[in-house]
């Protein structure tokens, strides 16, 4: 598949992400695909935002591609291993990737309107309501279920997995479920997926 056309500042800010998350000492994917965890990621947010929604706009397409920028840097494990924990890292980490993400974008050559818009999305500001936040949580989910879910589910209780699957499906829109319900799922992703429909 083809993807949108890419302007030359694009593809230099899709260059500097890719190299900040080279740097990622974690591998992902295997053969030809193997690379830098983060790297994979990246590239993997790209694919999915051209086949979901081919005709996105420039700054969600940044922040699709900056979603996970230099993750590595802030490690679960740097903080409590509580729920409380747990959702601070999940909030400095939106700063930290909106941070990274600007001086990036300044670097190449991008001015403020799209360094703020990036940023606006990478911190999922108005979930629900706001088109391009509400698009990029879509990819998201849809990322995770197609190339990351089987793993997740393989080391955690059918019963979290399920929960964790319906929490997922409520942060997406309808166009976005539907992709979900219609996407070339691992088996026992897609059997998971649709236990976690019932009673929606």
């Amino acid at each position: 598949m083809t993807g949108p056309d890419i302007s030359p500042l694009l593809a230099k800010a899709f260059a500097a992400f890719d190299a900040a998350n080279a740097a990622d000492p974690r591998h992902a994917g295997s053969g030809a695909q193997e690379m830098p965890y983060e790297l994979l990621y990246a590239r993997r947010m790209t694919e999915e935002l051209d086949r979901y929604a081919p005709d996105a706009p420039e700054p969600l397409r940044l922040a699709a591609r900056a979603q996970h920028l230099e993750r590595w840097r802030s490690p679960r494990e740097d903080y409590p291993m509580d729920r409380e924990g747990y959702l601070r890292w999940r909030s400095d980490l939106k700063l930290f990737h909106a941070a990274r993400a600007r001086e990036i974008l300044a670097e190449v050559g991008y001015g403020e309107g799209v360094q703020e818009r990036v940023a606006f999305l990478l911190q999922k500001k108005r979930l629900k309501r706001d088109d391009g936040t509400q698009t990029l949580e879509d990819v998201i989910c849809l990322v995770f279920l197609k190339h990351y879910a089987a793993a997740f589910a393989a080391g955690h209780p059918t019963e979290k997995v399920v929960d964790i699957l319906r929490k997922t499906l409520r942060k997406m829109s309808e166009p976005g479920r539907q992709a979900a319900l219609a996407a070339e799922l691992p088996a026992g992703v897609r059997d998971l997926l649709l236990e976690a429909t019932e009673g929606e």
